[in-house]
């Protein structure tokens, strides 16, 4: 590309340092595709799929991560309608994900030029509240939080698995195998960014880091089990979570469905401010 083009091209390691720059306009919104250029940069063949980046008179102005998750940055709708041409009509993303107008015009974009490839969904949540807390909890802590070791790696997996299931109406186990999200589930453990409430040998509360970038680290997975909802645990074990992960990062966000709005008022009990919305688009 020449130093004045227009469009869209994959990214390499020449666009390193403009993509670290893009990337840190917004730290919340921007953490899942930061983590993954901090953790790999971003060349094709260690990403494990093509970055594109779309460049306006030679200047990096949005990039689009392709992967499992297909997640727009500063995308606005000139990139939008680049990004459109360059995907193609064959989708290997399980899920397009990021700021309300960007995901949703990205898949708008993608249904009306490529197709049904694109247009055929398996669910549609429109409405994402962002949520960070950068200060203290304002609520008590729920002392038996803590972070998970390996020794509780089979009942952190249940717990994952019955989270997984929960939150996105299918099992993460594929063809009758464990094994691969038995793996992911440990590497997390690994990290120390597993937290949970063990009671009896069993996971009865737990959530994880799944994203974390300049500062920030994103939580996820968060489940309590069914015999201990309604009885007030939830927002104390989220402040343990919150007091843990900020020994590590400034900044502790998450992403809630907009009519789960019991997660919603927990998460501002705990001291949660909405910074943003996402959209996420599942197929």
């Amino acid at each position: 590309m020449s130093p004045r083009r227009t469009g869209v091209r994959t990214l390499d390691s020449r666009d390193l340092a403009a993509v670290k720059e893009l990337l840190a306009r917004d730290p919340v919104s921007s953490v899942f595709v930061a983590a993954r250029v901090q953790a790999y940069g971003v060349e094709s063949w260690r990403l494990g799929s093509p970055m594109l980046g779309y460049f306006r008179s030679g200047e990096l102005i949005s990039v689009c991560h392709q992967g499992a998750n297909l997640v727009p940055v500063e995308a606005d709708e000139e990139a939008i309608d680049g990004f459109v041409r360059a995907l193609t009509g064959v989708r290997r993303c399980s899920s397009i994900v990021g700021p309300v107008d960007e995901a949703l015009a990205l898949w708008d974009g993608l249904s009306d030029y490529w197709g049904e490839p694109w247009s055929a969904i398996r669910e549609l949540r429109p409405s994402q509240p962002m949520m960070a807390i950068s200060g203290p909890p304002a609520l008590d802590a729920c002392a038996g939080v803590q972070r998970i070791e390996m020794c509780h790696a089979d009942a952190y997996f249940d717990a994952a698995v019955k989270m997984y299931t929960e939150e996105v109406g299918v099992s993460p186990i594929i063809g009758g195998d464990p094994g691969p999200y038995r793996n992911y589930v440990h590497q997390v453990i690994d990290t120390g960014r597993a937290f949970g409430v063990i009671e009896d040998g069993r996971v009865v509360y737990k959530s994880d880091i799944g994203s974390a970038a300049q500062g920030v680290g994103q939580i996820q997975g968060v489940w309590l089990d069914p015999a201990y909802r309604g009885q007030g645990l939830a927002a104390p074990a989220m402040a343990g979570v919150v007091r843990l992960a900020q020994e590590e990062f400034r900044t502790v966000s998450l992403y809630v469905n907009s009519f789960n709005e019991p997660a919603r008022a927990t998460y501002r009990r705990v001291g949660f401010e909405e910074v943003g919305e996402f959209a996420t688009v599942l197929y």
